[in-house]
């Protein structure tokens, strides 16, 4: 709730909210009026780092964050809140301060489609950090990402004690688990390393999928 104004005193109004000052000025009683603060800002954190340049199935990594991203973004102008983004790698990658309107929505979706990442990376806990001292008023924030990550934990406890933080991770099939094709040579998209591993090992592709269930457990 928020002030907005005061009035005279009526009849039925609560006495806890007479303004004695404004009242004793003027020999009236008179009543503070509030209003419900009803505005929020949606904060859309997006992974732009070169691992979400991989997809097999329904698309890049990035087309799934983008369309997800749309309709968060469409959702919050919709309801007449303000929406904003951050687009990171293993730094920020651009800002975009929360605004209202259609336009506004319209122009960070073709960011995420557009921006080519220049870091190397991924580091969530730089972006964290950017969105906690960027944005004083709390907010709902959605971080969009595969979290192929570590050492982000404190500064998420951080940011949650003062925003509502939602996770989304995106991720492909193949993150969690490789066919049965043989020898592969995989290329880490982030660091150019090559590594040569043998899917058809019933024992690798256990440990592949451990992996993942694992870090998502953590996520």
């Amino acid at each position: 709730m928020s002030f907005k104004e005061v009035r005279e005193y009526a009849a039925g109004d609560d006495v806890r909210f007479i303004d004695w000052n404004v009242s004793a000025r003027f020999g009236h009683p008179y009543s503070k009026i509030f209003e419900e603060e009803r505005e929020l800002s949606v904060m859309l954190l997006v992974d732009i780092s070169n691992s979400s340049l991989f997809g097999t199935h329904y698309g890049l990594k990035r087309d799934v964050a983008t369309e997800i991203a749309a309709v968060l973004a469409f959702s919050a102008v919709s309801n007449g809140d303000k929406v904003g983004a951050i687009f990171y790698s293993d730094k920020v990658e651009m800002y975009i301060a929360p605004k209202k309107g259609r336009q506004h929505a319209l122009y960070i979706v073709r960011e995420i489609l557009s921006l080519e990442a220049k870091g190397k990376g991924t580091r969530l806990n730089t972006a964290l950090k950017y969105f906690t001292n960027a944005i004083k008023q709390s907010s709902i924030a959605f971080v969009l990402s595969d979290f192929i990550d570590a050492n982000y934990e404190d500064a998420l406890r951080v940011a949650g004690k003062k925003h509502d933080l939602i996770g989304i991770k995106i991720y492909d099939q193949m993150d969690q688990e490789l066919p049965n094709a043989g020898l592969m040579q995989l290329v880490d998209a982030e660091t150019g390393n090559t590594q040569w591993v043998d899917t058809s090992n019933a024992y690798v592709r256990k440990n592949m999928k451990s992996s993942f269930l694992k870090q998502q457990h953590i996520v």
